[in-house]
């Protein structure tokens, strides 16, 4: 409908324009937006204001040249408004939008979907946390943003692949080896004072406990290099393996993992920097190597080789965007927990140094996540081990619920995640309110099949029974489902499926509650059987955008 609108618009413009109405050399992008109350209609465009300032003239007189100049053809609006300053209003006629339940109906479980993407190749990189230890819930609220982010992105007609960087080189990977090689010795009787900076959690000792029970003390004699030469790569598969495995249990699967290592193969960090210094972009002084991000907006330039020689994360960070970009892909997205904020302008600077535009690179900033258990903060300290890992979290409360309450907040705001409330099989959980609209709707159609009831097809159902203010209500909101999910596609912001699902199920509850979809009159059954039977399609195809079942029983 805001497509159809659009156009609508953008001709009636052309016309007032022709017309000598309107003064005007050039149309800027139209925007209709879904109003925020129905006094207002179903849509709203600022076009008149937008306008106002190259046409040089009152905005109101603006929007009337618009309004006269339009020519609705299909009969799609029952009424136009001018308000405030310029808003130009739309009300769309009851008939239009039962019509569009069509739409619905011929395409099933692919309505929603969009080729806005026309087969661009789009990369999205989340999680990429070190394999150090276990994924926890902040590791959690990244890894669903980033699926679900993906899943939109394909539904809107993008070529996606998902991938989790490892970051495998650096000194953490040391320690990683260190802290299991300690645990060892300590279980092989050697009394250990453990430096408070290795990895303290149980599954470092379980680590050592494996390569004890393999290979007994043999590694007690043995130098401390060639003992890091077997325990970090040991360590950091057997890590990576549960790592896999969390995510898959929580509906993440990637595409591709892609090693740090990979990078410095062949001298390929050291090349990259030498190519960038002949280009000017980054200098010398004395033993170190900086990188003019303050040509491109930085407040200061950044290190990519240290005094000693070693390259910084961010040496290889260029690299590996630059590999992204060798790979093909028109545009990369990188999922980043909320603390990275800081580094995003150094970022930037260098992919517009390696000749790619800035908007080719999108950067989603994840907040953290407060978790807690009946309304009470529980403690959590990634150095001591003593955290809530993701495995832990959705043995407890389950995939789905732990999914849905990761999104019910815009990425970068703080989320407090209540593990009893993500539990419970009440409308105080939101995914079991939302599952539970759609088990209902499989229940009213049971119901109907065995009073003999079958549900009809568009063009042989009555639709204008539907005449109750909910009934219209509802089909609105289903049918404007493909702009959800397009708007999401375009802003990366998945949170919008769960606070239009919350509507939804809020909308049909109450439907439900106050209306016999089954009634004595057999056409308006039928005609509320195929409401209901759309209904269930969108919440269907918005949960599985998320992960999240839709449960036919509950």
């Amino acid at each position: 409908m805001k497509d159809k609108l659009t156009a609508l618009l953008e001709k009636a413009i052309t016309t007032a324009s022709g017309r000598g109405l309107l003064q005007l050399e050039k149309i800027p992008s139209i925007e209709v937006e879904t109003t925020r109350e129905d006094a207002f209609g179903d849509y709203a465009t600022n076009a008149a204001m937008v306008l106002a300032s190259s046409v040089r003239d009152n905005p109101r007189k603006i929007a009337k040249a618009i309004v006269d100049s339009m020519d609705d053809r299909e009969g799609l609006i029952e009424k136009i408004d001018i308000a405030g300053p310029g808003f130009i209003n739309f009300f769309i006629r009851d008939s239009v939008w039962r019509g569009l339940l069509e739409e619905i109906e011929r395409l099933g479980d692919r309505y929603g979907e969009t080729n806005a993407g026309q087969g661009k190749r789009v990369q999205v990189e989340f999680v990429s946390a070190n394999p150090t230890g276990p994924l926890h819930i902040g590791h959690a609220r990244g890894a669903v943003t980033g699926d679900v982010i993906a899943n939109t992105l394909r539904a809107a007609g993008y070529a996606v692949s998902r991938e989790y960087y490892i970051n495998d080189v650096g000194n953490q990977m040391n320690t990683l080896g260190r802290s299991v090689f300690l645990r060892y010795r300590e279980l092989l009787g050697e009394k250990i004072d453990f430096p408070p900076e290795y990895y303290q959690g149980q599954y470092i000792s379980d680590l050592a406990a494996e390569i004890l029970k393999s290979h007994g003390d043999k590694f007690l004699t043995l130098d401390e290099k060639d003992v890091l030469a077997f325990f970090t790569p040991f360590a950091a598969n057997a890590i990576m393996k549960g790592i896999r495995d969390d995510l898959g249990t929580f509906g993440v699967v990637f595409d591709c993992y892609f090693s740090e290592r990979d990078l410095y193969r062949d001298e390929g960090v050291a090349k990259l920097l030498q190519e960038l210094q002949e280009k000017g972009f980054i200098y010398k002084e004395e033993e170190t190597l900086w990188f003019r991000t303050t040509d491109f907006g930085d407040e200061k330039d950044r290190v990519v080789v240290r005094e000693n020689g070693e390259p910084t994360y961010f040496a290889a960070d260029i690299a590996y965007h630059r590999n992204k970009y060798i790979r093909g892909f028109d545009t990369i997205i990188d999922i980043w927990g909320a603390d990275h904020h800081g580094y995003l302008p150094r970022v930037y600077a260098a992919i517009q140094a390696l000749g790619k535009e800035k908007d080719t690179l999108k950067i989603v900033l994840v907040q953290l996540v407060s978790l807690l258990r009946g309304g009470k903060p529980v403690a959590m300290s990634t150095r001591s081990g003593e955290f809530v890992t993701l495995r832990e979290v959705v043995d407890e409360v389950g995939k789905d619920a732990a999914r849905y309450n990761f999104l019910m907040r815009r990425s970068d705001s703080q989320l407090d995640f209540d593990l009893e409330v993500a539990k419970k099989q009440s409308n105080e959980n939101p995914v079991y309110y939302v599952q539970y609209a759609h088990a209902r709707i499989c229940s009213i159609m049971r119901t109907a099949g065995e009073r003999g009831l079958n549900v009809p097809a568009f063009d042989k159902v009555d639709l204008g029974l539907l005449k109750l203010p909910e009934e219209i209500l509802l089909i609105k909101h289903i049918t404007r489902y493909p702009e959800v999910l397009e708007g999401s596609a375009a802003v990366l912001e998945p949170h919008r499926f769960t606070f239009y699902l919350n509507e939804l199920a809020a909308i049909f509850h109450s439907y439900y509650n106050k209306h016999r979809v089954i009634s004595e009159e057999d056409e308006l059954s039928r005609a509320r059987l195929f409401l209901m039977k759309c209904i269930g399609t969108v919440l269907r195809n918005a949960l599985s955008i998320l992960g999240v079942s839709a449960p036919e029983k509950m």
